[in-house]
Parts: C-alpha cells; sequence; structure tokens
C-alpha cells in the first residue's frame, strides 16, 4: 500500500511529527510519500491513504492545510482512509498532565480538519492524533515522536 502524509508546519514541530509517521508506515512495509504544504501548491495526491496535519494556530489548522483539506478530490478520496493529525502547545512538560489535556482537545487543527473532510463526504479515520509540543515553538514533548509512530502502527493493522 502507499502512504500520503501531507503537512504544513511552521516551526518544524509538525514537520518532525510528518516524517515520523513516514518512516513509521515504511517500516510497516509500505511506501509513503510527503507532501510539505509550506513549499509551494499540492498537486494531485494519490494513494491508498493519507495523514494530513497541520500545527494547532489559535485553535485552527494553518490557511494551507484548510486549503489543502478543502480541494482534496472527493470522488478519489471518498473510500479511501484518511487520518489527521496536530501539534498542539506549550503544553506541560509533565507526562501525566499532558495525557489528560490532550484527550479533552475538543477545538484542534485535527479535530477541525476531521470535520471538514467529514462533512465532505470523506473517508475520515476515528481517532485523531494529537502530539503535544511543550514551548510556544517547541520543542516537542520528550514522547511525541513515539506516540506518532505507535499511533501510525496500529492504523495501518487495522487496514488489514
Amino acid at each position: 500500500m502507499k502512504g500520503i502524509v501531507v503537512f504544513d508546519s511552521v516551526y518544524g514541530n509538525t514537520k518532525q511529527v510528518a516524517e515520523a509517521i513516514a518512516e513509521q508506515i515504511r517500516a510497516d512495509g509500505h511506501s509513503a510519500d510527503t507532501l510539505n504544504l509550506g513549499e509551494g501548491e499540492a498537486k494531485k495526491v494519490e494513494g491508498d491513504f493519507m495523514f494530513v496535519g497541520s500545527p494547532t494556530r489559535m485553535g485552527r489548522m494553518t490557511k494551507k492545510a484548510k486549503g489543502f483539506v478543502e480541494g482534496l478530490d472527493t470522488e478519489y478520496w471518498r473510500n479511501r482512509p484518511i487520518v489527521t493529525f496536530d501539534t498542539v502547545g506549550p503544553m506541560s512538560e509533565d507526562e501525566e498532565k499532558r495525557k489528560v489535556w490532550l484527550a479533552r482537545v475538543e477545538k484542534s487543527a485535527a479535530t477541525r480538519m476531521w470535520d471538514q473532510a467529514r462533512a465532505r463526504g470523506l473517508k475520515v479515520h476515528t481517532d485523531v492524533l494529537h502530539i503535544a509540543v511543550t514551548g510556544f515553538k517547541g520543542p516537542l514533548a520528550p514522547d511525541a515522536l513515539d506516540i506518532a509512530r505507535d499511533f501510525t502502527h496500529r492504523f495501518i493493522a487495522s487496514l488489514k
């Protein structure tokens, strides 16, 4: 299978998460392409499944991420799973406090992209992935990339 990992990143945190997701897709025996929305126009995106991510900025996704989801080919992606993810911060450096806070996130980039894709009739994976950033500009929480890889591995396993 082929996975697509599309992302926008402001300070590099979301890019790190996207790269970890792509690495895990490959580690699970599939191909993965990444597309950085900050590097230009999104071309036609095709694959068997997609991850799309953005930093959370004032409770929202970036304009580039929003435009990307709005522009997705609904006919093509209607029956292919899409996972939304985001980076959220600043968060506590205390792991237990982060877990509690992330479980309560209602409006963030990932949940808004999920709502947007779902409203367009796309097949959106039930769970969204929130990744903690401990400072305003970073860094990612110490366990962030492990959480992203584990989530990706479980998602890939669910496709079989």
